[in-house]
């Protein structure tokens, strides 16, 4: 994403995916939170 009220906006959504991901064990929690992690840091990246 380049647009960051666009990247702002979808964050929950997407927090909120991975978070069932990881509580039905399709992946492990760790990786999610690297995940979430990693896509907060690109967000405050953008501009």
């Amino acid at each position: 994403m380049t647009n960051k009220e666009e990247a702002v906006a979808t964050y929950p959504k997407v927090q909120k995916l991975l978070d069932k991901l990881a509580k039905t064990k399709l992946i492990h929690k760790n990786k999610a939170a690297n995940l979430k992690s990693k896509l907060c840091a690109h967000i405050a990246k953008l501009a």
